[in-house]
């Protein structure tokens, strides 16, 4: 078993660079056809991607990065637990996470400047810093691809039946819809196919792609009729309909309708009852498991939500202002107890976890100071993006290993900081994708699609 040294960044392109050779700014991203291959031909070391997406932010005080030595205001009620790996500790309140975290990268120094969920959740889910760090941010055509978009792009899914992107079970919202969740300007043919269905429910049978029994695919064929059908679905267009595309988007939606492979793939009844329960019968519990049944269906990458809404207690995100120990131990951590382990242990023993890349992340942190407000009580933690933790798995990670570190109260990166840039770029180059790609916006200019350098240092 592998220890857990130090890593220092691998080099690549910095922001002074790409200014220096006119390829940096902000817009959207149009390809330009010498590279619509998706760059220079590097070695993939996955094939998909799985993005557990921790809306609110996880506080990484009381999770995997403690410090149990620091002063009670700091180190909260949580003791730590040892793990399967030697020499890491975590939380003991996730034990079935501590005997599979052997097969996780930590990240421990990921920082930025942005203190609201709509502006921070935006850099999380596509790598680019917004234009302003403001609650009231709204989703535009100008604004970069989510993640998964640009992989549909650029990696696009082998079988053209089998949808490039999906995301799921929630649309995130801080008062508006949180920009970054589909393609952007990249048009409506590299959105998400979006599950809006919950899939802990006994009846989930994906809707969007049942046809009714007096239906068959033949009649789809007609162009009106296959429109009408979909419009009856108004969950799945009603965030996103107003994007480019949509001819597009109804003729990948018949392509999929008639593939009784994706089908199946949404067939979680299929399941035996045995790992269904493991996992955890929850939303997130069973979106992970669905996750685990497309990747191995062949979508190329899938974003999990672990919550639509932040803003209150109990009410399913990680944004513990108030009551943070209590929500964590009765709620949070329970939930992700069983599920993330439930997913590194099904996908290992299917041998889909070296080609699976497995990211687990927020927007930010928690603050290391226990708080005491009269907004939201005692006992939270606040907002916290300057220093925090993101994990890695499978997809040619080094099992255990840790890059970076906060100072001695997890305030601040001690080495190595990382940025939401570089975690974006190390997502694209693992997947064979160049972060230095260039692409043009709509005005022509041309743009990197990552901005950081890749954490290549904990890949093997």
């Amino acid at each position: 078993m592998l220890g857990c040294p130090e890593y220092r960044q691998a080099g690549g392109w910095t922001r002074r660079r790409l200014i220096q050779a006119g390829v940096a700014g902000m817009a959207g991203l149009a390809l330009p056809s010498a590279l619509r291959a998706g760059g220079s031909g590097a070695r993939a070391r996955a094939r998909n991607v799985i993005f557990l997406h921790q809306f609110g932010g996880p506080s990484h005080l009381d999770t995997f990065d403690m410090k149990p030595d620091a002063p009670s205001g700091i180190r909260g009620e949580f003791a730590p637990i040892a793990s399967a790996q030697p020499g890491l500790s975590l939380t003991g309140h996730l034990p079935r996470f501590a005997t599979v975290l052997h097969h996780f990268a930590q990240v421990r120094s990921v920082h930025h400047r942005m203190r609201n969920h709509n502006s921070a959740t935006y850099y999380s889910l596509t790598g680019h810093a917004p234009p302003l760090d403001d609650i009231r941010l709204r989703d535009t055509q100008e604004l970069y691809p989510a993640y998964g978009s640009t992989v549909a792009k650029l990696r696009p899914s082998d079988d053209p039946a089998i949808p490039s992107f999906l995301s799921f079970p929630h649309v995130l919202r801080d008062g508006s819809v949180t920009p970054g969740q589909h393609a952007s300007f990249l048009g409506k043919p590299y959105d998400p196919f979006f599950i809006g269905q919950d899939p802990n429910e006994s009846d989930f049978r994906l809707p969007e792609l049942s046809l009714p029994s007096t239906l068959g695919v033949d009649r789809l064929d007609d162009r009106r009729g296959l429109q009408q059908l979909i419009d009856r679905q108004g969950d799945l267009l009603s965030w996103s309909s107003t994007a480019q595309g949509i001819d597009a988007f109804y003729a990948r939606a018949l392509t999929m309708l008639a593939s009784p492979r994706v089908r199946r793939a949404f067939d979680l009844a299929d399941e035996p009852d045995r790992l269904r329960d493991e996992y955890g019968r929850t939303t997130y519990g069973q979106s992970c498991l669905l996750a685990r049944r497309l990747v191995e269906a062949g979508v190329r990458f899938v974003t999990v939500y672990y919550s639509q809404s932040i803003g209150g207690k109990g009410n399913g995100g990680w944004d513990t202002h108030g009551d943070n120990f209590n929500q964590l131990r009765e709620r949070l951590l329970p939930n992700t107890d069983r599920a993330v382990p439930a997913l590194i242990r099904d996908l290992h023993s299917r041998g889909l976890l070296d080609e699976t890349l497995i990211v687990w992340m927020g927007e930010f942190g928690r603050s290391p100071k226990v708080t005491n407000t009269r907004q939201f009580g005692p006992d939270g933690r606040d907002h916290w993006p300057n220093c925090y933790t993101v994990l890695f798995a499978g997809g040619g990670v080094v099992p255990g290993a840790v890059h970076g570190s906060s100072d001695r109260i997890g305030a601040y990166p001690s080495t190595d900081p990382v940025s939401p840039d570089d975690i974006a770029a190390t997502m694209f180059w693992a997947l064979g994708i160049d972060p230095a790609t260039e692409v043009t916006d709509t005005l022509g200019r041309p743009l990197p699609i990552a901005a950081g350098k890749p954490i290549t240092a904990i890949f093997g």
